[in-house]
């Protein structure tokens, strides 16, 4: 029989979704409601602001996602008491803050049969040309719910209903580092050679993970994504590899 957790390890916002929960021995996690969407990323990141703001040296990490924010402190520093006590009042006034819009950032994307080894297929499905699936998924203003998979791999969404995809059924065991590629509704740019199930439609010649740079990531959890088409030229100029 599963235990029931208890109101310890539970605590109930005032503001309607929001919980708090206990996620280890330094760590809490925050659930900004079920669904996935817009305003609920932008309360996400509004809180990763006003946490850092408030917290300061007393955290280790925050990781946000979709509809959640786990929040890691010293215990050297604080404890679990003190850190709900303090952030409880904050995530009560999110509803009356500014939507975090986050930066626009603008990727180059050499769309082509070429560089999108799915992209014919997808677009036959689909019942579209090739042209008609590259604009729709270059005209789509994206928000970038997560990051994870693997460091630089920022989940996007959402495309358009049209140009939704499965992901395939063999994944592949080298998509290249670069491919933009979709599953579902979402997009993404595979920021290192890797296996995947996604459908490639694309190249992107910008680096979306650097350790040697500053910052490692181009984007962060927030941001608002746009697709800029690029030819072969341009895309080899931008140092991107084929």
């Amino acid at each position: 029989m599963a235990t029931k957790k208890t109101s310890s390890q539970i605590d109930q916002s005032a503001e309607a979704g929001l919980r708090i929960e206990v996620a280890g021995e330094n760590a809490l996690i925050i659930y900004f409601g079920d669904k996935t969407s817009p305003e609920v990323s932008a309360r996400v990141q509004q809180a990763v602001t006003i946490l850092q703001e408030e917290l300061g040296d007393k955290l280790i990490d925050m990781v946000p996602s979709y509809a959640s924010l786990l929040v890691i402190y010293n215990l050297m520093l604080v404890d679990h008491l003190e850190v709900k006590n303090r952030i409880r009042p904050l995530l009560a006034s999110l509803g009356n803050a500014a939507s975090a819009e986050g930066q626009l950032v603008t990727l180059p994307a050499y769309y082509s049969t070429e560089s999108g080894p799915d992209l014919e297929g997808l677009a036959k499905r689909a019942e579209l040309s090739v042209e008609e699936v590259i604009k729709l998924h270059s005209e789509t203003e994206y928000r970038v719910y997560a990051i994870g998979f693997a460091p630089g791999f920022a989940y996007l969404g959402e495309v358009d209903t049209r140009i939704a995809a499965p992901r395939l059924s063999t994944p592949r065991q080298k998509v290249p580092r670069g491919a933009v590629a979709i599953a579902d509704r979402q997009t993404a740019v595979y920021p290192a050679v890797s296996p995947g199930g996604w459908n490639l439609i694309g190249l992107c010649p910008t680096r979306m993970f650097d350790p040697e740079a500053e910052p490692t990531m181009p984007v962060q959890v927030g941001d608002r994504i746009k697709f800029n088409p690029i030819d072969r030229d341009e895309f080899l100029a931008l140092g991107g590899e084929l």
